[in-house]
């Protein structure tokens, strides 16, 4: 779904003033000029070598300060933390929208109400269900065992994408799912912490996130929307109906907490994790399929060892070993031309 946005088309305007300097001024009675195109905006340029450790510091402070806010300030209301995240998006790109060139890419999207209705409303609910699930999961299981376990998420959209009839398998994925598939057994059975429920929980993410995938494929098939037109779209509709289940499911304690965590905390949680939707725009104009893969991977290998250094968790040798096939399963299967 992240693919580079169109340009969008320059606003045609009048010019205030058709006078070079030193010319005489034209009579009254003298046609305007015709109106001419603006120049849009250019695009600010910015290199791999510069986007990639960038992304990759988001990517992970997101994660981690994630996890501080749930266990370290004991702030344990993942519903709230992802419709809070939610609504500072959708006011994020609206600013973005009106200030800078970003967002053009809403100008080659024709959204009506029955696009709404049937692609954008269904793919939201399947994403506001994918974030509430994988937050909820770090309250039973470590950020570093959540990696690991996230690894099984191409499998996945492999099974749901032949069950829906978009793709067709064949022997080299068929390994590929085996590889993955075998690699996170194998870190599941060395976990030492391991914990039914989250993993129940973390198991019906990544089926909700795989169904977003396939969902996009089907219904958003060649539109192009970059991570941020993606976040203008999704972000409203996702924070309304983590809004209609807040009370049903956290109520009023996380209301109780903002107190005690304060202002600061919560705003610079939702600015990293927006400024990362940002970075992200800036990642996939840059990087080609490889150069994204092998940023994935490092960032997941940095991250477990985040994990374990700042958090403590516990990872052992048949975990390494397991995710060791899992994690080259998963590169030879963003290498093989699968999107």
């Amino acid at each position: 779904m992240a693919l580079d946005p169109e340009e969008g088309k320059p606003e045609e305007v009048v010019p205030l003033a058709s006078m070079k300097d030193g010319e005489p001024e034209p009579s009254t009675s003298a046609s305007l000029p015709p109106p001419v195109s603006a120049a849009p905006r250019p695009k600010p340029k910015i290199t791999t070598a510069v986007i990639v450790p960038i992304w990759m510091a988001f990517s992970v402070s997101v994660i981690l300060y994630n996890n501080h806010l749930y266990h370290t300030l004991d702030f344990k209301f993942p519903v709230f933390v992802v419709t809070w995240h939610l609504t500072f998006a959708a006011i994020g790109t609206r600013v973005l929208q009106r200030t800078t060139n970003l967002l053009d890419g809403t100008k080659d999207i024709n959204m009506n109400k029955d696009m709404f209705l049937k692609s954008i409303l269904p793919i939201a609910l399947l994403f506001s269900g994918s974030l509430i699930l994988s937050n909820s999961a770090y309250l039973y299981l470590s950020v570093s065992y959540i990696q690991m376990l996230k690894a099984f998420n191409a499998v996945a959209v492999l099974l749901i994408s032949w069950a829906s009839r978009i793709a067709e398998p064949n022997r080299r994925l068929a390994f590929i799912v085996f590889m993955i598939s075998f690699g996170v057994a194998l870190t599941s059975g060395g976990e030492l912490k391991f914990n039914l429920v989250g993993f129940i929980i973390q198991a019906c993410a990544v089926v909700f996130e795989a169904s977003r995938l396939v969902m996009i494929e089907i219904l958003l098939h060649g539109m192009k929307m970059d991570p941020l037109v993606s976040l203008h779209y999704f972000a409203p509709v996702c924070a309304l109906f983590n809004l209609m289940i807040l009370p049903f499911t956290e109520g009023l304690a996380p209301f109780y907490e903002l107190g005690r965590i304060g202002p600061l905390v919560l705003i610079s949680n939702a600015l990293v994790a927006f400024f990362l939707n940002v970075a992200a725009v800036f990642l996939v104009g840059v990087g080609s399929g490889l150069i994204l893969t092998l940023a994935g991977v490092l960032k997941d290998i940095l991250l477990i060892s985040a994990s374990v250094a700042l958090f403590s968790a516990q990872v052992s040798p048949m975990q390494v070993f397991g995710y060791s096939i899992a994690l080259a399963g998963l590169v030879l299967f963003k290498t093989t031309g699968t999107k």
